[in-house]
């Protein structure tokens, strides 16, 4: 038998030899027949600017493909219910394993969805509340606000065979704990009636002030007129109980208007349907205005807000409930549950213990299990997703973050880091999209890619090691160590805008006076009550344009020039050069291909495999008719300036025979904003986060006048290379100059390092957070080094 020492000194196996992922010729997106080998079980960033690549090459094309030959050995029936992928345009993919993606996705905005529910929390908590609480409620649903009580009784046909059947008398019973008053939401909408209808009026003398609702609509007024339910020539104070009661909340009923059949139904159904059903940020602005106004939501009077029915909260485990325990703060639950000693459930809370631990570790024990999921930023959410992966037995995975730094203060980055090296050293494979040095440095293998966007980009420009990439002439490696100064004057604000007993979340009774005309920083730590501050307690009237990275709403129709209203300018340049209406230029409208129906593509969908969108025959992906694109514009059709970066576009509408100022200027902001890269076309459900961001400050840099001059950013840095951050500086600087107040919740030291005011709070996350530590120009944070954040800044600045 051989020994231990044998084995090791024996010829390498076989099946040691494939160490690498191997990709040839990939072509994904912007990829230039991109080949490369990426060691295995080894920690792996990719770095570049934005639009290089790194995403379509990580994401698009390893990732992707894993996912697809995953889901390829199940079986026919289940790859129905997934979603379909399609191969990755490469020539060779070699080596793959099982890739685990975190990415910035935020989680969906289901009011019903929770950090809890998000991760196994919630679940293990209602099993561990069903075992221990008294009084005994019923089983885990009992406790469960998304599982409503069901109580059922009647006669059943049972088949006995040989054409014998019997009736029998058969319940059915479920206890579930939703409130019934607000169905598991915690929150309940009131409509403001104020905002639909002047009751000193009569509909005939047109009470209603709902958008859209004039006189002459039969559909509305018109139906409520000639109803025959209310008389529509009395003021509606006067109404009778029965009238009021048909006028608001009336069941549908079929009535005939004018000869025509129509369904009536109460005003308050009806709006509700029309309007409430509707994605709000879809709306136009007036519509979304007036609901806004209409509706208001408060916290349900019957549970409190806890979404859990009485009997849920009246089961108890130490006098606490599970409505108490999801909305403790998570480090604090999990003292509470490592104080229960049951044997009897010794499984379930060493599992539980460690979820929550888990939290703890990765810095987020500041959040509540009851916090809705919608309301986690991008890093925190790809944080929670890393919940289930930290205690996995699994090895040899390859995981894939997208900026897993994103949202955490430079305290927090090196936490991450050791998270990412413990992943690595249980023997899997790392790979990080990243911009951050701090992340950078502890890579054992990088790549950087460009050298710049969109076109420019998709090479690989560096394989190797940091110490290379730092020698490398590659962009990143050119400022890989840059270092902004701190300011050695500072502009002097032009007024103030008062924050008064701010008390929303963690928030402890805030009095603060933000320095207008300037450019302020809002620091510290992740869950210190920054967003509470800048988001949740700026007054109403303050003229504050918040612009996040929360995804822009649109079809894979709507692209960057339909975002912006770039489109407007040059369909009529293409219409007065040519004559014809500005409607033809419209893939949406009549220039649109009837083939494929301006989407210039045709889809196929082939069931469980992956959908197949051929572009289109007719047009040839140009999404225009054929007639459309004889038009021209300096030479180009509408299809060639779609194709355009904003670039390449800015240079073509600046002058000769395109000159269109109008258009020109719209581009001139999104390479300000560092859009440049982007072509015109490009869907804009293929932006990133930080992108979307960038996007929508572009299109807010158009409004003119004073009525809107605080600008509210959130991590603008978010996504930036490294080169970027430069620019980006010096477009806040133009704000500024130009009379707006510029306010930014900012990590990014460079960021710090330029601000005119630092606003920094804590000292902690949670409820060792929520007061301000410090107010004060850069250098007298850096100075003092009295908080987290200075002595971050002061390392960063070398003071």
């Amino acid at each position: 038998m051989a020994t231990r020492t044998d084995r090791r000194s024996s010829a390498p196996h076989e099946a040691d030899s494939h160490d690498m992922i191997r990709v040839h010729g990939a072509r994904v997106n912007n990829l230039k027949d991109v080949t490369i080998e990426i060691p295995k079980r080894r920690l792996t960033v990719f770095t570049g600017v934005s639009g290089s690549g790194k995403s379509s090459l990580v994401f698009g094309t390893i990732a992707a493909e894993s996912q697809r030959l995953i889901n390829e050995t199940y079986s026919a029936f289940l790859q129905g219910f997934m979603p379909s992928l399609a191969r990755p345009e490469v020539d060779v993919l070699d080596g793959l394993t099982t890739v685990i993606t975190v990415d910035q996705q935020r989680m969906g905005s289901d009011p019903r969805s929770t950090v809890g529910t998000a991760t196994d929390a919630n679940a293990m908590l209602r099993i561990l509340f069903s075992r221990l609480g008294k009084p005994h409620i019923g089983p885990p649903s009992a406790y469960s606000f998304n599982t409503a009580s069901v109580r059922a009784s009647g006669g059943i046909t049972v088949d006995r065979g040989a054409a014998k059947t019997k009736t029998v008398k058969a319940t059915f019973n479920r206890v579930g704990g939703m409130c019934t008053r607000c169905e598991g939401r915690g929150a309940v909408s009131d409509i403001d009636l104020t905002q639909l209808y002047d009751d000193s009026k009569s509909i005939a003398e047109g009470a209603f002030t709902i958008p859209g609702w004039k006189s002459d609509n039969v559909w509305t007024v018109g139906l409520y007129a000639q109803s025959g339910f209310l008389d529509p020539n009395k003021p509606i104070r006067r109404f009778t109980k029965k009238e009021m009661q048909d006028f608001l909340y009336r069941e549908p009923v079929k009535v005939k208007v004018n000869g025509v059949n129509l369904t009536y139904e109460g005003l308050i159904p009806k709006i509700q349907k029309s309007f409430l059903s509707k994605d709000k940020e879809a709306m136009q602005p007036h519509i979304r205005a007036f609901v806004e106004r209409a509706v208001t939501f408060t916290t349900c009077p019957e549970c409190d807000g806890t979404r859990l029915s009485e009997g849920a909260r009246s089961s108890k485990i130490k006098r606490v409930s599970i409505a108490d325990a999801c909305a403790m703060e998570i480090r604090d639950l999990a003292t509470w549950v490592r104080g229960l000693k049951e044997p009897s459930v010794a499984p379930l809370l060493t599992a539980l213990q460690g979820t929550l631990d888990s939290f703890v570790e990765l810095g987020l024990g500041y959040l509540s299990l009851d916090r809705a999921a919608g309301t986690l930023s991008g890093g925190e959410a790809q944080r929670v997703k890393m919940i289930r992966h930290l205690g996995s037995s699994l090895t040899d995975v390859t995981y894939v973050f997208d900026e897993p730094t994103i949202g955490l203060h430079p305290h927090d980055i090196q936490r991450m880091n050791e998270l990412l090296l413990r992943l690595r050293n249980k023997g899997n494979t790392v790979l990080v999209v990243e911009h951050k040095p701090e992340v950078i440095a502890i890579a054992d293998h990088v790549v950087d890619l460009g050298p710049g966007a969109g076109t420019g980009g998709g090479a690989v420009c560096f394989e190797g090691t940091v110490a290379g990439l730092r020698k490398s002439d590659t962009v990143t490696g050119l400022h890989l160590d840059d270092r902004a100064a701190v300011k050695d004057a500072v502009r002097e604000p032009t007024g103030t805008l008062e924050i008064r007993g701010a008390s929303a979340h963690n928030l402890r009774d805030v009095d603060v006076d933000v320095p207008l005309g300037v450019l302020v920083a809002v620091t510290g730590v992740a869950g210190s009550g920054k967003s509470s501050l800048v988001h949740g307690s700026i007054p109403a009237d303050a003229g504050v344009v918040s612009i996040d990275q929360t995804p822009i709403r649109g079809s894979r129709r709507s692209n960057p020039a339909t975002y912006t209203g770039l489109l407007d300018p040059i369909r009529k340049a293409y219409a007065k050069a040519n004559g014809v209406k500005p409607a033809l230029f419209s893939a949406n409208s009549e220039g649109a291909c009837p083939t494929c129906n301006g989407a210039g593509v045709v889809y196929t969908d082939l069931g469980m495999m992956a959908g197949v969108a051929t572009p289109c025959e007719d047009c040839e992906g140009k999404r225009f008719q054929a007639s459309v694109l004889d038009y021209h514009l300096g030479g180009r059709d509408i299809s060639e300036v779609l194709a355009m970066s904003v670039s390449e576009a800015e240079e073509f509408f600046g002058s000769g025979d395109a000159h269109t100022p109008a258009a020109h200027k719209i581009l001139g902001r999104l390479t300000d904003v560092g859009l440049g890269y982007l072509t015109l076309g490009q869907p804009l459900t293929t932006l990133s986060g930080g992108e979307r961001q960038r996007l929508k400050l572009a299109a807010h840099m158009a409004e003119k006048g004073s009525d809107q001059p605080v600008y509210v950013l959130d991590e603008p840095t978010a996504g930036l290379h490294l080169a970027d951050v430069e620019q980006l500086l010096g477009l806040l600087d133009r704000l500024v100059d130009a009379g707006k107040s510029v306010i930014v919740v900012e990590h990014h030291q460079a960021v710090m390092a330029h601000a005119d005011w630092i606003i920094d709070l804590g000292p902690g996350a949670g409820h060792d957070g929520g007061e301000i530590v410090f107010e004060g120009t850069p250098a007298d944070l850096v100075a003092a080094r009295a908080t987290l954040t200075g002595e971050h800044l002061a390392a960063y600045v070398g003071a």
